[in-house]
Order: C-alpha cells, then sequence, then structure tokens
C-alpha cells in the first residue's frame, strides 16, 4: 500500500487535478490519497489557503467579507466548471464557507484555523467526486470521522498518540480514500491546523497509522536537490538520502518538504519518495534509513535567516554547577525555544529563533540572566544565519571543516560561530545574514563543483 501527498500546485486547478487523478489511477498500490488545497496557477497567484486568511482576517477587522469570499468560491467553481461536476458542488462549498465565517469569533486563532482548514476540506472533496464521475470507486473521509486528533495548539498542533489507532482503520476501504491534509480535530472537537508544510504531515501520519510500504510525496520538483535551485543553477540531484540528512536540510531552509513531517514515518522505517506530478515517471528521491556509501561525504548544503544569539561570558563559569540549566529555565519560563548552545569554558551563546525574541522578551531575559546569573558581560546579536553542509560521509572523511573554512574565507565571510553535532551528520556555521547566500554558494562550489 502506497500513501500520496500532492501539494498545492499539483492540485492548483481543473488540469492539474487530472494529472493527479491519472497518477493515482496508474498504480493500484495508491490507496490513500492526502489532498492540499489550491495553490498559485502562475507565478504572480494567490494561493486559496491567502484567500481564506484574507476572509478571516476580514470578518475579524470589520465583520463583513463579502469581496474575499466571493474569491474563494469563483476558485472552487472555476475548478469544479472544467471538471464538470456541475453546480451543486459549489453550492455545498458556499454553504460550508458561509458557515464557517459566521462561527464565533471569540477566540482569533481559533476562528483563523477553521477558515484556512476550508481549502485543503473542499478539495479533497472536488477530487473524490471528480474520481466518481469518471467511474472510480473513491470517498472523502472527513478527519473528524477518521479519528485525526490533534493537540489544541491553534495554528501549530502535534497529533495525538491514539490518532494512529484510529486512522489504521483506513487501510480496509476498499475504495480510494482521499483524505484533506492540513488540519485535524481536538479534544473539544474544534478544528486545529498543523504547522507550515501541515498537509506533509498528515500524509506521514496516515503512512504510519496504515503501515504503508511506501509514503509518496508528489510536489512541483523532479528531485530534492543538493542546493537551493535559485541560488545555483542545475544543481546536483539527490536520489538517496537518510531520514536524518533530510531533516538537518529541512532544517535549515530546504522548503521541498517539512522536517516535522519526517518524525512518523522514521519511527515505523517508511520510506518517502519525493516526486514530481508534472513529470511523475523521473525517479525522484527517496529517503530511507540508510543509504548506501557514496565517495561524496557532502550531500547537500542549506542556509538559513532569522536568528539570534544570547552571549555571555562569566569568569569560571565552567565550575558553576547548573549554569546552563538556570538559562535555559529563564527560556523556558518565557517559552522560547534553543536551537544551538555553542560554549567555551567561561562564555555561552544560545542560538534561538527572531521569530521567538520579542523585545519585551529579550529586555526580561537580559535582566533575568544578570541578576540571577551574576554574568560578567551578557549580549545580543541579532541578524544571523546559519548555513549547514550535511551527509553522513562526513563522519568518514578527515578535513571538512578545514575545506569549509577555507572555501568561506576565500569569499571573504566571516564565521562568528560553528558548531557540529556529535553524529558529525552536519556541520553549521553561523554568519551574517547579508553573508548568508554567498556562504551557501561559496560551500557548494567547494564540495560538488
Amino acid at each position: 500500500m502506497k500513501v500520496c501527498k500532492f501539494g498545492g500546485t499539483s492540485l492548483a486547478n481543473a488540469e492539474q487535478i487530472k494529472k493527479v487523478c491519472a497518477i493515482v489511477l496508474s498504480d493500484t498500490e495508491r490507496r490513500i490519497i492526502v489532498v492540499s488545497a489550491p495553490g498559485k496557477r502562475y507565478k504572480d497567484d494567490i494561493k486559496v489557503t491567502d484567500l481564506l486568511i484574507a476572509c478571516a482576517n476580514a470578518m475579524l477587522q470589520k465583520g463583513e467579507c463579502k469581496s474575499e469570499l466571493e474569491a474563494v468560491v469563483s476558485r472552487f467553481e472555476e475548478i469544479a466548471k472544467e471538471l464538470g461536476l456541475g453546480s451543486d458542488i459549489v453550492i455545498d462549498i458556499r454553504k460550508d464557507l458561509s458557515e464557517r465565517i459566521n462561527k464565533d469569533r471569540t477566540n482569533k486563532d481559533k476562528f483563523m484555523d477553521c477558515l484556512k482548514a476550508a481549502g485543503e476540506d473542499n478539495c479533497a472533496k472536488l477530487v473524490a467526486q471528480y474520481l466518481s464521475k469518471i467511474g472510480q470507486s473513491a470517498i472523502y473521509v472527513d478527519p473528524k470521522e477518521a479519528g485525526l486528533l490533534l493537540s489544541d495548539d491553534f495554528g501549530n498542533a502535534q497529533v495525538l498518540p491514539q490518532s494512529y489507532e484510529n486512522l489504521a482503520k483506513l487501510k480496509d476501504c476498499k475504495e480510494i480514500v482521499i483524505f484533506p491534509g492540513f488540519f485535524g480535530y481536538s479534544l473539544n472537537g474544534d478544528v486545529v491546523t498543523l504547522p507550515r508544510g501541515g498537509s506533509d504531515i498528515t500524509g506521514s501520519i496516515l503512512a504510519a497509522a496504515v503501515g504503508a510500504d511506501l509514503y509518496e510525496n508528489f510536489t512541483d520538483v523532479d528531485n530534492v536537490y543538493s542546493v537551493n535551485p535559485n541560488l545555483i543553477p542545475n544543481p546536483m540531484p539527490i536520489t538517496e538520502m537518510t531520514y536524518s540528512e533530510m531533516r538537518e536540510l529541512s532544517y535549515a531552509g530546504f522548503s521541498v518538504y517539512h522536517e516535522e513531517a519526517l518524525v512518523p514515518v522514521y519511527y515505523k522505517g517508511i520510506p518517502v519518495r519525493i516526486k514530481n506530478t508534472n513529470n511523475p515517471s523521473a525517479p525522484g528521491t527517496t529517503i530511507c534509513k540508510t543509504r548506501p556509501k557514496t565517495s561524496m561525504p557532502v550531500i547537500g548544503i542549506a542556509g538559513d535567516k532569522g536568528f539570534l544569539s544570547i552571549n555571555m561570558s562569566k569568569y569560571l563559569m565552567n565550575r558553576e554547577i547548573g549554569f546552563g540549566r538556570k538559562v535555559l529555565s529563564i527560556l523556558e519560563d518565557e517559552k522560547v525555544p534553543y536551537e544551538h548552545i555553542p560554549s567555551g569554558i567561561d562564555n555561552m551563546s544560545v542560538i534561538v529563533k527572531e521569530s521567538n525574541f520579542s523585545p519585551e522578551k529579550e529586555n526580561r531575559i537580559i535582566q533575568r540572566i544578570q541578576s540571577e546569573l551574576c554574568v560578567d558581560d551578557i549580549s545580543v546579536e541579532h541578524g544571523l544565519a546559519m548555513v549547514m553542509i550535511v551527509g553522513e560521509g562526513m563522519m568518514r572523511t578527515v578535513g571538512i571543516a578545514s575545506r569549509a573554512c577555507t572555501a568561506l574565507a576565500k569569499a571573504g565571510i566571516n564565521i562568528i560561530l560553528i558548531n557540529q553535532g556529535a553524529s558529525e551528520v552536519s556541520m553549521m556555521f553561523g554568519v551574517k545574514e547579508d553573508d548568508c547566500d554567498k556562504a551557501v554558494k561559496a560551500l557548494y562550489n567547494e564540495f560538488f563543483n
């Protein structure tokens, strides 16, 4: 059995939906299909999810959203018409959206999640109805009825353990299951959405729940590439990589696959294959537990912006029991997760994401570290980027750090910090945001050219 997920560009219009259905029907093992909301049809187009966010914001700010609602309905109406589905499904979609916008708006996050989820939900209904129209046995499955239960963290929900047992029943469905991605339901019955890349996560959860042999993730590229194709023309494709390598690259800015989507399949050992809806015959990239050794120690390079560093120094810091724990406890109190902790005997830095660090939190954290830990000096450096080289072959190769540092030095890039985990799957370099793209290019040229 294969579980397949199709992204927004794969479902942007009727022509794309027909391609999706042809791909599904070309392999009888493709039994559970997860769909995103319709994405962009062309470069300057607007995704359905963004139209729904505009709709929700209009209701929250003005109490009405007539034009915004019509924009959403017209997108679905255009798709339905070109698929030859008639007007009934459009009437149902309009009714569904009208019910959503008239729900209680006291909890803004709850209201927003309810609106955002309408893109995937109604797209799944369209796909299921089109398959039925062309004579195939397919059904739309409601995540609530299937038992996809999530935590009540609106916009950032996590799957609850009991979901896997509930969803396992889907493997017995005789029909092709069309399942909306991106959202589930809280124990209170509220619509709750997953974080960015939520449909990828939904597909991974379903693959793990039914014990799929393969999780196919269809997008708009032939492969995962060794570097961002927008930075390097014709970069080297990656045909096979491990979960750990993909996790590191996703974290560092690879947008083709969300890092959290690996978790359910990782624990079940289910391979993932990234494929292109517009070129389904291409072999794609397989992500699995292990891969054959190659002569290339580095498999990919990525960079991500939006980090800052909290830098502390204190004489004899290494002799003070519990210093690190106290720092992290202060961050925990402020609900700030940390990314990396480079340290020396008398100094320590904590890297966090700018998005988790408001000016108010910054002031409180600095004051608490100063007063509670009596540091000699503390500063916050904003505008950092983390650039990573990734590859399981690095642990068996001498001189990787030397080559990387030399390449960055030749490019005139100042390295602010270096960090390497015990697994040696990745090596991270902290640089100024303005140097991020230049650093990625310099490292790619060193290891791939």
